[in-house]
């Protein structure tokens, strides 16, 4: 490898680590439950604490990155993110296991808010093309990577280790960041958009975890209601503050693009659609037919593996193609991948899920690399930390959305199924999503859990292809004509 490509590899290896995690940790609860002593519900929230640190906090973290100095704050980031996976690891408790995710969510959104900068502003010409396609590789590969490699681990060690074995890694990484990474920030940055990001921290945290509570309490909520109605209050006075001030973090002319809003749209959905749903297939794997942990893993693999490749092949032809093709081409991929897996009967066994998980993959891998260089060719390279918050604020949003509302739909899928057979669907339900669908008739949590999943699986794909046709006709003026983004939004 030549010396130019190690800040490539200093990059991906942070941004492998924060997305690997939410795969790993999904198909490690079952056995976190049992070995704290917790429900599968309640260990949602280290899911859920994790993906609500980072949606709140990767816009802000991108403005702060572009003031103070990128390779700083990814430096900062890393070392939070090793130190709260050793507390993670050693947590004795649910309750500081949960503290600890949320720690590592901060310090994950320090990471990812600054990677695609750093690279923006590493790299030139077709060599930009090249490791944004690496870096979107990485990451189509990493969620499903962190299952297989989740499993293994729990498996043939402790669930512990899942978050311990991210120490050494966060200390090479910062080693070799600090050896092969030049500093970059915006010039014109003069402050902290305070107000800015206050707002939208808040903001974004309390729908996020409206959503999360909706869908473990119901949408009638009083307090998820609550919640919900106070984090968009606080949005539309972020978005009022960002129209009138002169030091905004996030240029809302950036929207007047339909390009833009469709690229923004589309990294909403693909979390949605392509991982929404991970963690209740892994546990259908696992509690109904009886797969270890590794053994789920092993299924999932054709996601993260044919995204990798597919990024891969994808990344040096960037330069030329347009990313709007490529984006909404790859969201295609995605919902009809969702809706090739939505088939299972009480009767399905594990292969029933791999043509689907195969185009899921493909779309991915596709999609990813392509919508990284479509958002960072809107701005000028010193805004770079501005653009990569956006695009990844909404992707990690998506994530944490589709965690609440696919459970949700999974909830009530599998209820309905149960609905008049059962004294109390409702908590056999809870039963099923606990990991313990062996005190249910097998028949029946078989036939219910599929119901359930394919409900997932539905909305998933319809998400998926919503947001590929809304990519493919809304259309803008290009504003940026560099030749590495093609057709730039």
């Amino acid at each position: 490898m030549t010396s130019k490509w190690w800040p490539l590899v200093a990059v991906c290896m942070g941004a492998f680590m924060l997305l690997m995690q939410a795969g790993a940790v999904a198909v490690a609860l079952p056995d976190m439950a049992g070995d704290l002593g917790a429900t599968f519900s309640s260990l949602q929230w280290v899911l859920d604490g994790y993906a609500l640190a980072l949606a709140a906090l990767l816009l802000g973290a991108g403005s702060l990155a572009d003031l103070v100095g990128r390779r700083r704050m990814y430096v900062a980031g890393l070392a939070l993110f090793g130190l709260a996976c050793l507390a993670c690891g050693l947590a004795p408790s649910i309750g500081l296991l949960v503290a600890a995710s949320v720690a590592q969510g901060v310090g994950a959104a320090i990471m990812f808010a600054t990677t695609m900068a750093l690279l923006n502003s590493t790299y030139q010409g077709r060599d930009r093309g090249v490791a944004f396609g690496v870096w979107g590789a990485v990451n189509g590969a990493a969620a499903g990577a962190g299952v297989l490699l989740g499993g293994v681990v729990t498996e043939h060690g402790s669930w512990r280790a899942v978050f311990l074995a991210n120490v050494p890694l966060a200390i090479a990484a910062i080693a070799l960041t600090l050896a092969v990474l030049t500093e970059s920030r915006d010039p014109r940055s003069r402050r902290v958009d305070v107000s800015g990001t206050t707002t939208f921290t808040l903001g974004a945290g309390a729908l996020t975890y409206a959503l999360i509570r909706a869908g473990e309490y119901g949408w009638a909520d009083a307090a998820a209601l609550a919640w919900a109605a106070a984090g968009l209050v606080a949005l539309t006075v972020f978005v009022v503050l960002q129209a009138r001030g002169g030091n905004a973090m996030l240029d809302l002319k950036l929207f007047r693009s339909p390009r833009f809003v469709g690229i923004m749209i589309a990294a909403m959905a693909l979390s949605v659609s392509a991982f929404g749903y991970l963690a209740y297939t892994s546990l259908w794997l696992q509690s109904l037919l009886g797969l270890g942990a590794a053994g789920a893993g092993l299924v999932l693999l054709p996601l993260s593996g044919i995204a990798f490749v597919a990024a891969l092949v994808a990344g040096p032809y960037l330069h030329r193609a347009d990313p709007r093709v490529l984006v909404g081409g790859g969201m295609l991929l995605i919902g009809a991948g969702a809706l090739a897996q939505a088939v299972l009967d009480a009767g399905s066994g594990w292969a029933a899920l791999l043509p689907g998980l195969s185009l899921t993959g493909l779309g991915v891998g596709i999609c990813s690399p392509a919508m990284s260089s479509a958002a960072m060719g809107a701005v000028a390279p010193e805004r770079g930390g501005m653009a990569a918050g956006a695009l990844n604020t909404f992707r990690q949003l998506g994530q944490a959305f589709g965690v609440a509302v696919l459970g949700s739909v999974f909830r009530a899928g599998a209820e309905g199924r149960m609905t008049g057979r059962l004294a109390d669907p409702a908590g056999a339900t809870d039963l099923l999503a606990s990991g313990q669908a062996g005190l249910l008739p097998g028949a029946l949590a078989r036939a219910a859990f599929a119901g359930g999943l394919n409900a997932a699986y539905l909305v998933a794909g319809v998400a998926g292809l919503v947001a590929g046709v809304l990519v493919l006709v809304l259309r803008g003026r290009t504003r940026d004509r560099r030749p590495v983004y093609g057709a730039a939004v």
